[in-house]
């Protein structure tokens, strides 16, 4: 049987030079699903973007502030008719069953290239055959797939009308989903984790590329205080009540919680004297915190996991779930420490068996590791795969098999050059 295996791409030399023009400038047109906030998904739209700065916007909705604009470079933003429904703003995510439809009506006839940057519905978009579609996926869709019945719980959707209603709308999603995955020509994953779900979704084999972080934009802080911290939104897949929990059973260390959402009143109530919550910080206080912890702690099963990777930016170990994204951001013993459950008492151990080690954990080479995940890096290896395999897809002849890897001759693509980087500024749930 033949088995998709995820291929991890190379990248380019150090000195490759990617912002030299060529002769060829093909017209590029960028979907996204929704422009709401500055999280994961949308750093990877602002790296297309200064690659492809006059490239076609496209997303169902477009509410994005003032604060963070700026990521677009000034690009017009293409909306779905989802836009302009009642409520919109706060409530677009109570329009999933639309969501197929909605970015099915996209034209993107004018372009030669798609990047669709997905974790719903955005690799729907529809194309010709002479157009090629590269999809960054972030997820295969969660709540459609893997973790349908956690989503349906959390939610209150589990039993009744309601339940029944969300189950068909799901299973009619996965139909939908299952059949959108073959308008894309070539997969991009954003971790080793996501491309085996990938495989097994969608039956497909995917590159990896891991995600930009703005590395060199945290401060780099040898010396650590005594207390611990956590940087999340509250809700309830992060597990921040677990890492609470924790700390009853570690009277005697300190832990710093910082964020907000819908979780945090009743973790509140959860907490012993020895936990801080913060809120919602700056940038520069949040770095702060972080960089001057004695280690980051981590409970999500993330599909890769940004916030870890931050942490070690400031020479900060990570104490994480030794599942998803943070076994490939995280090197075990080096950088930080896994422990095996979503338990208080499996972190505990974590944190006692951390401490009995903490001289092995040094601070430069934490901060030397995050930089192998930066924007720079992300930049040159997602232009060389998508220089690779356009170049392959044109001289495809779908009668012939597909050239081995060693018989491929990448045409170069131009790109404007990249700019000076920019300082930091429903009835159904549908999370990120």
């Amino acid at each position: 049987m033949n088995r998709a295996k995820a291929v991890k791409h190379e990248s380019l030399p150090m000195n490759a030079n990617i912002e030299t023009k060529a002769a060829f400038s093909p017209r590029v047109a960028i979907v996204h699903e929704w422009f709401e906030g500055y999280a994961g998904s949308e750093r990877c739209v602002e790296q297309f973007l200064k690659l492809f700065p006059n490239s076609d916007v496209h997303a169902l909705v477009d509410f994005l502030d003032d604060r963070h604009r700026y990521i677009l470079q000034g690009r017009p933003v293409k909306t779905s008719f989802i836009q302009r429904l009642p409520w919109a703003k706060s409530k677009f995510r109570s329009y999933l069953p639309f969501m197929p439809l909605a970015v099915e009506q996209f034209d993107v006839t004018n372009c030669d290239i798609i990047i669709s940057s997905s974790h719903a519905v955005a690799k729907g978009v529809v194309s010709r055959g002479d157009q090629f579609h590269l999809s960054y996926v972030h997820t295969p869709i969660r709540y459609a797939w893997d973790m349908q019945h956690e989503y349906l719980r959390e939610g209150n959707l589990h039993t009744g009308l309601r339940g029944m209603v969300a189950r068909l709308v799901l299973h009619y999603l996965r139909m939908w989903d299952r059949a959108a995955a073959d308008r894309v020509d070539v997969f991009v994953a954003n971790s080793r984790f996501v491309a085996q779900r990938i495989r097994k979704t969608y039956r497909r084999p995917a590159h990896v590329i891991y995600p930009p972080v703005a590395v060199s934009q945290f401060k780099f802080q040898p010396r650590k205080d005594d207390y611990y911290v956590t940087a999340s939104r509250m809700v309830p897949y992060k597990k921040i009540d677990v890492l609470v929990a924790a700390f009853k059973l570690l009277p005697d260390r300190k832990f710093v919680v910082i964020g907000d959402g819908p979780e945090s009143d009743r973790i509140r109530k959860l907490a012993p004297p020895n936990v801080e919550f913060a809120g919602f910080l700056t940038e520069e206080d949040l770095h702060e915190r972080v960089g001057n912890a004695r280690a980051f702690l981590f409970a999500a099963e993330e599909d890769f996991g940004i916030a870890p990777v931050e942490a070690q930016a400031c020479g900060t170990p990570v104490i994480a779930l030794g599942r998803g994204g943070a076994l490939e951001s995280v090197v075990d013993g080096v950088t930080g420490l896994f422990y095996a459950e979503q338990t208080p008492e499996s972190v505990a151990a974590a944190v006692r068996r951390f401490e009995a080690n903490q001289a092995n954990f040094e601070p430069e080479v934490i901060r030397q590791h995050s930089e192998k995940f930066s924007e720079e890096r992300f930049r040159r290896e997602f232009l060389q795969l998508l220089e690779e395999e356009y170049d392959l897809f044109q001289r495809q002849d779908w009668d012939e098999p597909r050239p081995k890897k060693s018989q491929r001759r990448a045409a170069p693509i131009a790109v404007e050059p990249v700019a000076a980087a920019v300082p930091f500024a429903g009835s159904i749930p549908l999370p990120r």
